[in-house]
């Protein structure tokens, strides 16, 4: 297929070639990677500027999409791949078969620096979705750290860059310009930025930024980002959010309630749980959702109140496809003893549901949040139960609202009334915000004019 840039994709090649070091926060949908293959090419192919690339992505993204983009562009004639995924064996093998780009899925970053026994001598590495990189306790951070030094080139892209604050871009930026920026140590970056929010006694659970610390940070980082959304370069198919409220009834609710006050203390004004935060925040939300674990990992039922909600959601779509978003392996498994679905899973699954051969079909966010171009196949989202992660949540989102969708979006949110679900919803569009300031504070100025 003939290449014809947008203005936006251009000017962002050029930011790629003209900067070593660059965060390129593209919004879902504008194409970042034949964006970035792009530049990849000029500085390979023509400039010869670089000889071998690591490019490092979510699973599905490595195997399916950056492959399927490099075969679909003209320009691109003459770059070839190899993709190291699979068995050890394969992997090994494909790393050893020549090519000018290797891809590799960030699962298997720390294999390939300190087990795999092949040299790192990429001087270009590429990291899609910059986001999977906020952990510095991770074992893939720590391992691209250690190789950092010996890479000329080093983008990162990602269009959710701090989706759980402004603590996440710390490890981001380390990993891209080695702390010249927010500094080498986590531990300087959150005493020169933040205070501390949430604690009891000498334990600290949480930090807030510093009052100006936002527009110091982007100030910091501006020189080497750059941020598009795609609602200012692309005409974006409208977009409908929608909450569907359901309520328990007085039963279900004594028990969601009754859970909820056992295992929470009040001491001294300080909500402390007896367990702990996360465990509570996920037996509530599964709760919310109709049914729960229990300590043997049995179901245990609780109510319908969802299944109803999405049956009416299913008969309301008129035959026309729809996605449905689950969280817990409980809720699939009762999605699909009331439904006949097809979870999203494989590449055939994927060519499957864009032909439209796929009337409901469900898909988990954490597996296939990213990268995915599955927008042909349907326009609506169901979100049976919630996620607290702003960036699953909005790359879920993308995979149907982007470029090259030809219907109206509509996201639904099957809400528990009175339950933790409202809260999850009230956190999303707060990190929201703060998301939004980075983008905002960072964007492309394209002809002189800031869009």
């Amino acid at each position: 297929m003939q290449y014809s840039p947008h203005e936006y994709q251009t000017y962002a090649t050029n930011f790629i070639l003209e900067h070593p070091v660059a965060a390129v926060l593209l919004e879902m949908g504008l194409g970042k990677s034949v964006i970035t293959l792009t530049a990849i090419y000029e500085l390979m192919l023509n400039r010869f500027e670089i000889q071998k690339v690591l490019v490092i992505a979510p699973l599905r993204v490595a195997r399916d999409t950056w492959p399927a983009e490099i075969e679909k562009w003209e320009h691109l004639a003459g770059l070839t791949y190899s993709v190291a995924i699979g068995t050890e064996e394969e992997r090994l093998a494909a790393l050893r078969r020549p090519a000018h780009l290797y891809l590799i899925n960030r699962e298997n970053v720390d294999w390939l620096i300190t087990k795999s026994g092949i040299p790192f001598d990429f001087d270009m590495v590429v990291i899609d979705e910059l986001s999977s990189f906020k952990s510095h306790a991770a074992k893939r951070f720590k391992s691209l750290l250690k190789v950092r030094p010996t890479v000329k080139r080093m983008v990162g892209l990602t269009g959710t860059p701090s989706s759980n604050g402004l603590m996440d871009l710390w490890a981001e930026f380390r990993i891209l310009d080695m702390g010249h920026r927010l500094g080498r140590y986590i531990t300087h970056y959150r005493n020169n930025f933040f205070v501390p929010d949430k604690r009891n006694q000498q334990m600290i659970f949480s930090y807030k930024p510093r009052a100006g610390a936002e527009d110091a940070i982007y100030k910091l980082i501006s020189d080497i980002t750059i941020s598009m959304k795609s609602t200012d370069f692309l005409k974006m198919p409208e977009c409908i959010i929608n909450e569907v409220p359901v309520a328990l009834s007085e039963k279900e609710w004594s028990v969601y309630q009754t859970l909820k006050e056992d295992m929470v203390v009040d001491l001294k004004d300080e909500e402390i749980d007896a367990v702990n935060a996360a465990a509570l925040s996920g037996k509530l939300l599964q709760m919310a959702n109709g049914a729960v674990y229990n300590e043997e990992k049995d179901i245990i039922h609780i109510h319908d109140r969802k299944l109803d909600a999405l049956e009416d959601l299913i008969e309301g779509a008129n035959g026309k496809p729809v996605l449905v978003a689950y969280w817990y392996n409980h809720d699939l498994q009762r999605i699909k003893e009331r439904f006949s679905v097809r979870e999203i899973k494989t590449s055939q699954d994927i060519k499957d549901w864009n032909n439209g051969d796929i009337p409901v079909a469900v898909i988990h966010p954490a597996s296939a949040g990213h990268g995915l171009n599955i927008q042909f196949g349907g326009s609506t989202i169901i979100w049976f139960g919630l996620t607290w992660s702003l960036e699953l949540y909005q790359q879920t989102n993308a995979r149907l609202w982007r470029q090259g969708q030809k219907s109206t979006v509509v996201i639904h949110h099957i809400i528990a009334k009175d339950t933790i679900d409202e809260d999850v919803m009230k956190a999303l569009r707060k990190k929201e915000k703060i998301q939004s300031a980075l983008i905002d504070s960072v964007k492309a100025r394209i002809g002189g004019a800031a869009h």
